[in-house]
Order: structure tokens, then sequence, then C-alpha cells
């Protein structure tokens, strides 16, 4: 699902909205969650999953194409974990499919 996607269901849900107000509603939600996880806050919704940021060390790695050792520096990265109900929802969608 794309964002425009996630707007566009936004509008089928509250008609009373303008697309306008839909795609400021959504891009609002990301922008607040993205300012969290830079703050290295975590971002938890109830029955869907929760965000937080994780610290990868700096690391040796390899050039794929020539095979030489490069420096690979120490970052953070947005990781997701999907929360409990949303598991069972998509595991009992794949059930179901079968």
């Amino acid at each position: 699902m794309t964002k425009r996607e996630i707007i566009d269901e936004l509008l089928a849900r509250k008609q009373t909205f303008t697309h306008r107000e839909s795609e400021t509603i959504v891009n609002a939600m990301f922008d607040a969650m993205a300012t969290s996880l830079t703050r290295g806050e975590r971002i938890e919704v109830r029955g869907f999953g929760s965000f937080a940021v994780k610290q990868r060390r700096a690391r040796q790695g390899r050039n794929p194409k020539t095979g030489e050792l490069v420096k690979v520096d120490a970052k953070q990265i947005p990781f997701f974990r999907a929360g409990k109900e949303l598991r069972i929802e998509v595991n009992g969608a794949e059930a179901e499919d079968e």
C-alpha cells in the first residue's frame, strides 16, 4: 500500500474530509513519526506494532564488484516489530488462502 492509497482509504472512510485535508492528515502523521524516531523515541500503535531506532555498529564490509574491504560507519536504522494482533491477522489470512 502506498501513501496515495492510504490517503484514498481515508477519503473513502471519512467522506467529510476533502482530498487536501486527507493528504495533510496523512503527511502530518508520517512527519510526526519521523520526528519522533529522529529523537530516538519509540512509537507504539496498539494492535499494529511498534517502531524503534536500532544502533548498528561500525564494521568491515566488502565491495561486491571488486571484493575490496570497505569501512562501514556506525549508523541508526528504523526498525518495525509487528504486534500480536497484526501477526495473527496476517497468519490467519494466509491460512484462509490455502
